[in-house]
């Protein structure tokens, strides 16, 4: 009598049904984010923190020292993950970059799905992995396509949250520093990840956890801090903002910006704002770590009062996951309309970034031109205005470490009232600027404020510079271009 087969191990088919699963979803998602990202490649840059990156990590390969001769108010990861792209591919495309992008917005979304799999099921987790996707592209095209600080902080946050959900407080803790170092704000998820800490040991003993998740969390941190320069970290990424981080001046404008971004976003959500509002009228969700990080997430868009479009990516994440979450308790063909409405509104937001006139892209082409021939490759260059993106297309050196009139004027966080000037700048930078020209003068200088709040007439210190070196050599687009004077004259 033949033996009977021995009965495979539970186990066993849990791990063929989860390779199973992932082989079919993955690829899914990396079709899905390849096209969302389609209109990312289409211009050589989409804004200027594109082209304030792109500049430090030109330098930053050329010897510069970040937080010494290369400044800016974020820290360091994202800025090291362009120089590490053009070190790949050369420093004349922003190509590689956006395809790290790509691969962030595929992590992001794995897990994702990996989060609503665990909790709710395998359908669950192809809804989340493709609502996410779906509204991903919702915002402004140079919001939601470039390839911004926030792109990178989205993936860092999804992992501390997948790791805080498997109880891995050392990992979610590092994924935590991570999303801090790609940009402050990323550390909002923190709360949410001490939420999951604090509820998965309620017997009181969750000391051990905490201690691991504060470890993860301090040394990547403290690691970055160490190999930039301790004092300039702290200062440029923490205390040196405090006329940034500020409400005051342009109040109205501001307001007016946060609304119009809003709206922007809650047309890209149309498939999933509607089964969450549902879902809370006739059931709780649960999920209080995903409402936690909405609301951490949303205070992160509210900090320092500047709601630029890009600052609300970080809501499309818990946003994907409550819909998910709110799409359990509600009649199944609620998902696949809620999949249809977002698929729909995706295309909308791909049209208009394939479709949409560049000015201010083409003003900065027509400028970097005329630089480019008044100058020579080693020549370097003073540009007076908010597009930094001007040197990377010249080409060109700047003659400051300062790349916009905004750290000097404090007109980088959209003030266009009483809070410009030189006495609102970062604090100690005029000193160092001023040492910088006199230092190595500028062979040519680009007034670029075409009537701005931060030009010549209400900035003493670039009047007298100008004045006292410099003849007017051309104007483009409103731009004034201003050759150093020879010697005599």
């Amino acid at each position: 009598m033949s033996a009977a087969p021995l009965a495979t191990p539970r186990s066993v088919v849990a791990a063929e049904a989860a390779t199973s699963y992932w082989k079919r979803l993955l690829p899914l998602l990396a079709v899905l984010a390849c096209v969302t990202r389609v209109p990312s490649f289409v211009p050589p840059l989409w804004n200027p923190d594109e082209g304030y990156l792109a500049v430090q990590a030109r330098l930053l390969a050329h010897g510069g020292q970040l937080y010494q001769t290369v400044v800016d108010r974020k820290p360091p990861l994202v800025p090291w993950l362009y120089q590490g792209a053009f070190a790949l591919c050369g420093s004349h495309s922003l190509t590689c970059v956006r395809v790290f992008a790509v691969l962030a917005e595929l992590l992001t979304a794995a897990a994702l799905a990996s989060l609503a799999r665990r909790r709710w099921g395998d359908r669950a987790g192809r809804t989340a992995g493709v609502l996410y996707l779906l509204v991903s592209v919702g915002l402004n095209p140079e919001d939601a396509q470039a390839a911004g600080f926030e792109v990178f902080i989205l993936p860092c946050t999804a992992v501390a949250m997948w790791c805080a959900d498997r109880r891995c407080w050392a990992t979610a803790g590092a994924a935590v520093a991570c999303a801090f170092l790609a940009k402050q704000t990323g550390g909002a998820v923190l709360l949410p990840v001490l939420w999951l800490c604090g509820t998965a040991r309620p017997d009181g003993t969750a000391r051990p956890a905490l201690l691991r998740l504060a470890t993860g969390a301090a040394l990547p941190v403290l690691g970055a801090a160490l190999l930039t320069d301790p004092a300039g970290f702290l200062f440029w990424t923490v205390t040196g903002s405090a006329a940034y981080a500020t409400f005051t001046g342009s109040e109205l404008h501001v307001l007016g910006r946060g609304l119009l971004n809003t709206a922007i976003l809650a047309v890209a959500c149309a498939g999933l704002l509607p089964p969450v509002v549902r879902a809370l009228r006739i059931a709780r969700t649960g999920a209080a770590d995903l409402w936690l990080w909405l609301a951490a997430s949303g205070g992160a868009v509210l900090l320092g009062f500047h709601f630029f479009g890009h600052y609300y990516l970080q809501l499309i994440p818990p946003l994907a996951l409550l819909a998910t979450s709110a799409l359990q308790i509600l009649p199944r063909d609620r998902a696949p309309a809620a999949v249809l409405t977002s698929s729909c509104c995706c295309a909308l937001f791909l049209a208009w970034g394939l479709l949409a006139p560049r000015p201010e892209l083409a003003h900065a082409q027509r400028l970097a031109a005329a630089v480019a021939d008044r100058t020579g490759p080693t020549d370097r260059v003073l540009l007076w205005g908010m597009h930094p993106e001007t040197y990377w297309l010249a080409d060109r050196i700047p003659a400051s470490r300062y790349l916009t009139a905004g750290l000097l004027t404090n007109f980088s966080g959209g003030r266009d009232g009483p809070q410009v000037g030189e006495k609102y700048a970062v604090p100690g930078t005029w000193p160092v600027f001023r040492a910088e020209l006199a230092d190595r003068p500028p062979s040519l200088i680009v007034d670029d404020s075409r009537g701005g709040p931060y030009g010549p007439a209400r900035v003493p210190g670039l009047r007298h510079l100008l004045a006292a070196g410099y003849q007017e050599a051309g104007r483009v687009d409103g731009a004034v271009l201003y050759r150093r004077a020879a010697a005599g004259q």
